[in-house]
């Protein structure tokens, strides 16, 4: 107890310093905190992805579609256990800046795959049913004051026009990761009209199939048994794991991945700066001290432990603070970015790093300051005294 209370008073011995030194810890810890979720949002959609489902495309690029009559010939592929396909929409509800992923759909296989679109039993028999039905994801449905029975219209960017829709259902995820933005609605409403608007040429196509295959040790030799099948045909198709289908688009932005990754580590470099430079400047003031309690008898290794408990009790102060602020203002933050990160959460993984962080700042800091303290001449900290 008397150790304890000899390092809470060093600590606090100089206030406005320690204040300050907490603070930058603190602020440093939250921003540290805060990268790194935005990071762990960048990989949302591979964290959400099921090691059950395969992704085919087009070979070249997703911009070109392929044949509607590529269905029957994937779920005949043994192992595969159902397939769905889809489109991407890309349509603008309002105003520009109302950004929402929206989706084509082949509704009744497109819910049988991915249950973890949670519906009422009432609202998915009524999208099914409804030929201009659509759902929408529960924080979408928030951000723009969306309930079931609105009719929504979007003007279409890659499908000219007009599109009218009645929402018929607000799903909610049944995983954390679960994308609650995005917009879905019936692919054969999608064909009709662009049947009708455009001819039948521009008809019968989609952007990629989604199956789910029996057994995820299988789901390679799957997915060269469909490429295999369209091969030297006029759309020859790539297939990948949803996860690796995910981690392209991730790729793309690698780059901008990286420097917030590379930030988030400057800011702790940063602080651990600061924090050398604190527990310096304590023990070089207390130099004269640490030769009277040389004097005294006291070991060297005493002396060091002192000065690393200052510096880590400072340390885990500022990141349990910074634990406790991180929370609300991720809240707060996501609120703010929700149109376009819909998945701003902090992860235990984020706050066990913060931690680490902390006390790898207290330990590294006092390292030098702790070493020279053992290491004083008693004789000419004495003199200082006198």
């Amino acid at each position: 107890m008397f150790f304890l209370a000899m390092v809470w008073r060093n600590a606090w011995r100089h206030k406005l310093r320690s204040a300050l030194t907490l603070v930058g810890l603190v602020v440093a810890l939250l921003a540290f905190g805060l990268l790194l979720t935005v990071v762990d949002a960048w990989y949302q959609g591979v964290n959400a992805s099921s090691d059950k489902r395969l992704v085919t495309r087009h070979s070249v690029s997703l911009v070109f579609p392929l044949p509607l009559n590529y269905l029957g010939k994937i779920r005949a592929i043994e192992g595969v256990r159902a397939t769905t396909y889809e489109n991407w929409f890309g349509g603008i509800y309002k105003e520009p800046k109302n950004f929402f992923p929206q989706f084509a759909v082949d509704a009744r296989t497109f819910l049988q795959i991915y249950p973890e679109f949670r519906l009422s039993d009432a609202e998915r028999d009524a999208f099914l049913r409804d030929r201009k039905g659509a759902i929408v994801g529960r924080k979408t449905a928030e951000n723009y004051g969306l309930k079931v029975g609105d009719n929504i219209t979007l003007k279409g960017t890659i499908f000219p026009g007009d599109w009218d829709f009645v929402l018929r259902g607000i799903y909610t995820g049944g995983r954390e990761s679960t994308d609650e933005s995005q917009f879905f609605f019936h692919w054969q409403y999608l064909d009709e009209v662009v049947r009708q608007r455009q001819g039948a040429r521009r008809a019968s196509l989609v952007g990629l199939y989604v199956s789910e295959v029996e057994d995820a040790d299988d789901i390679a030799r799957i997915a060269a048994a469909i490429d295999a099948q369209f091969a030297n045909s006029p759309a020859e198709t790539r297939s990948e794991t949803e996860k690796a289908f995910q981690l392209g688009f991730v790729s793309m932005s690698e780059a901008l991945v990286a420097a917030i990754r590379a930030v988030s580590y400057l800011v702790i470099l940063i602080i651990l700066a600061v924090m050398a430079n604190t527990m310096a400047m304590t023990a070089r003031e207390r130099r004269a001290e640490y030769a009277t309690l040389r004097a005294l008898g006291f070991a060297p290794p005493f002396l060091a432990t002192l000065i690393f408990a200052e510096s880590l009790l400072l340390a885990l102060l500022g990141g349990l603070l910074a634990l406790g602020l991180t929370y609300p203002v991720a809240a707060l933050f996501g609120q703010a970015v929700s149109k376009f990160i819909p998945h701003f959460v902090v992860s235990p993984q984020t706050s066990l790093l913060q931690l680490a962080a902390a006390l790898a700042v207290g330990l590294l800091a006092a390292l030098i300051p702790a070493w020279r303290a053992a290491r004083v001449n008693i004789v000419a900290g004495l003199r200082a005294v006198a």
